[in-house]
């Protein structure tokens, strides 16, 4: 694996792949698992019959319906919190609850997360420039760092009322209403995280999963709401400032899986399992030798890949170049949500010479 010292690869095969997707390709394989290959009888039949077309639009399309499909999701996702946050904020104004309130602030920046994934969403669809030559997917991992902001947010504030609380104890007035609004909490925020989940791990965006994972939070911290509620009616009367403070321990857990997801993302981490697959695919490719380095990288909910490949020494550039093509064509039905990759040839080498002798001194510091 370790050919190549993986320095730059501009100036090998396939700069010309930039814009050169195939749309047939990227709607084949995208519903599919990460790293599951396309298998059996009736897809290999279906591909005799349907032609591939390599057009760009066919690329831009799906990148733009996943967009789209992301827009949706946020869309619906604050007319849901919304009205989710709205409702319990009347109780909040009846009953005094801490725990309650709490979770009122939590939905209410939850359903705020839906603006700037909104704004990434729309920002990405736009084509890329001179100036933002791989475009706008970026804008999704800011709009990540947002929704991390406002979940540390509500988690501060909910727990700074229930400490306030703690220490001076009011009396909860309309319990029932408190855990209605609970409950209204609980099954507006289950609707919503599962919604988010799935058409963010669809369309890979790391951003919506983690405005997923927020909302599920949301569901369980309103479930605490409800046990508090209970534990009030039975005379606990600080139950509720002590279910405040669970809630806001509940937001830092999600706080840091959250972190964690959007800043992998920006440290451009992939899963390991992504880059096994990619070699297997590649070694895969008649006329591959061998692999040297891969680089992987998630460019908003679109993966953009950098492969060197081993090829006999005595092909032609014309055949080498065929070498690669076939390798990005088996990449594109192989790989999901893959939209671009650089294929750079090396020419195998007979032992103890280098191909890339010329600038080895220049990356002596990414040899394996």
């Amino acid at each position: 694996m370790g050919h190549g010292s993986g320095h730059g690869s501009g100036h090998g095969h396939s700069g010309h792949h930039d814009g050169h997707h195939d749309g047939h390709h990227d709607g084949h394989h995208d519903g599919h698992h990460d790293g599951h290959h396309q298998a059996g009888l009736i897809p290999r039949i279906r591909s005799v019959f349907v032609p591939h077309r390599h057009d760009a639009a066919d690329s831009i399309d799906h990148a733009l319906e996943a967009s789209d499909d992301g827009i949706r999701a946020v869309k619906i996702s604050l007319v849901v919190l919304a009205v989710t946050a709205g409702t319990q904020a009347v109780f909040v104004a009846i009953s005094g609850s801490v725990a309650l309130l709490g979770d009122t602030l939590h939905n209410l920046s939850d359903a705020l997360t839906a603006i700037p994934l909104w704004l990434a969403f729309s920002l990405g669809k736009r084509p890329p420039t001179r100036r933002f030559t791989y475009g706008y997917g970026r804008s999704e991992d800011l709009a990540g760092i947002a929704v991390v902001i406002l979940i540390a947010v509500s988690a501060a504030l909910t727990a700074w009322q229930a400490v306030e609380r703690l220490i001076h104890p009011r009396v909860i007035h309309d319990l029932p209403l408190v855990m209605v609004a609970a409950m209204v909490g609980v099954v507006g925020n289950e609707v919503v995280a599962q919604y988010r989940l799935r058409v963010g791990r669809r369309i890979g965006s790391a951003a919506l999963v983690a405005d997923g994972l927020h909302a599920r939070t949301d569901g369980v911290t309103s479930f605490a709401v409800l046990v508090g509620a209970i534990a009030v009616a039975f005379g606990a009367q600080r139950a509720d400032a002590v279910v405040g403070l669970l809630v806001s321990a509940l937001i830092l857990l999600v706080l840091t899986r959250a972190v964690r997801s959007v800043g992998a993302r920006l440290m451009d981490a992939v899963d390991p399992t992504l880059v096994a697959d990619v070699s297997a695919v590649v070694c895969g490719v008649d006329g591959v030798i061998d692999t040297g380095d891969i680089r992987i990288r998630w460019v908003g909910h679109r993966l953009h890949a950098e492969i060197r490949i081993v090829v006999d020494r005595t092909l032609s550039v014309v055949e080498a170049h065929d070498v690669a093509e076939r390798t990005y064509h088996a990449l594109l039905h192989e790989i999901p949500k893959l939209s671009d990759a650089i294929v750079h040839t090396d020419p195998a080498s007979p032992e103890g010479t280098d191909p890339h002798s010329v600038t080895a001194h220049h990356h002596h510091h990414r040899d394996h």
